[in-house]
């Protein structure tokens, strides 16, 4: 479980660092990414089964269900991507639709890995909307904008972070095996001095219980909803994953004899939502190989960007993970 965690975590953040350049939201499940990416190392061989390996950790395998559904792409290219996107909007209730984009698979489209994640959790302790009031989010030092913010007085798990001025934490869901963390800076612009000192390690050592303290906090935190796409050969090639995407050198051939099967798209679509009840989090990622010619502070006031990332306690693992730039 430790090399689990440890690997989860460092992809996450590798991605994260791939993505975080816009000043946008971001929100993606590493966890759907990785079964996607488990699911096609596995018919890979040689350098490309390799790469696909240092990504991301083997053991992922262990921890996901697969179904194969035959389709016939050759022909009915537009039904199977109706087929493909009911399926994942179905998996997750409603929340992602489609994942692949009309006209996104042709007659040349072999093989499409899919997955779909879903989950919705009830807070252990509700915010009562009564508290519930608008006030200023601070996008920037100059600029802000009116959201719904979300209170309640109660104790939390909590954690002064001194090295990187910031303040951490725990808001569990019933059940306590899931709980959303939220890594806030101290200033309003301290989030990008977070992220380029935010390793694995660290993650995992702030995070860890024995580190965290139960403190009496005045909890505030918007309402937001985030839906976010990502097509992620780009991300992957330069996290090091470069021969899938590449015609002369992908090796498949431990899923067909065709030659010349590549990667083409690796799509993440994602969906999040936060209010009083608890959280509402959906993400699927679509891969489609073509076969080509070739201090400790009692207030926790979450009005300007911060972190967040929902983890399995038992697993120390993370689902889900975002930037919340602007509610």
């Amino acid at each position: 479980m430790h090399l689990f965690a440890e690997a989860t975590t460092k992809f996450t953040l590798e991605l994260y660092r791939q993505l975080r350049e816009s000043d946008n939201n971001i929100f993606y499940s590493p966890i759907s990414m990785m079964t996607a990416l488990a699911m096609l190392q596995l018919g890979a061989k040689g350098n490309t089964e390799q790469q696909i390996e240092k990504t991301f950790l083997e053991d992922i395998k262990k921890y996901y269900q697969v179904n194969v559904d035959s389709l016939d792409f050759a022909h009915a290219a537009e039904e199977s991507q109706k087929k493909i996107n009911s399926w994942v909007e179905s998996q997750t209730n409603g929340k992602i639709k489609d994942l692949f984009p009309r006209g996104s698979l042709s007659s040349s489209t072999i093989l499409v890995l899919v997955n779909a994640v879903y989950f919705k959790g009830q807070w252990n302790h509700k915010f009562d909307e009564k508290h519930t009031t608008e006030e200023k989010f601070w996008l920037n030092k100059n600029t802000s904008k009116p959201v719904q913010m979300m209170k309640q007085r109660n104790k939390f798990n909590f954690m002064f972070l001194e090295d990187v001025q910031a303040k951490i934490v725990e808001i569990p869901y019933k059940g306590k095996e899931l709980s959303m963390f939220v890594l806030l800076p101290v200033e309003i612009d301290g989030l990008k001095k977070i992220e380029e000192q935010l390793t694995a390690d660290k993650l995992l050592e702030w995070t860890r219980a024995e580190n965290m303290h139960m403190t009496k906090l005045y909890l505030c935190l918007p309402r937001f909803k985030v839906e976010e796409k990502y097509d992620l050969p780009v991300p992957l090639e330069h996290m090091g994953m470069v021969d899938a995407f590449d015609p002369q050198k992908a090796d498949f051939s431990g899923m067909s004899s065709t030659q010349g099967l590549v990667v083409s798209k690796v799509l993440h679509k994602s969906f999040v939502e936060v209010n009083e009840e608890g959280t509402e989090a959906a993400a699927a990622t679509g891969v489609e190989i073509n076969k080509l010619s070739l201090q400790i502070p009692e207030d926790f006031f979450c009005d300007h960007p911060f972190l967040f990332f929902i983890k399995h306690s038992k697993t120390n693992s993370i689902l889900f993970f975002g930037r919340m730039s602007s509610p």
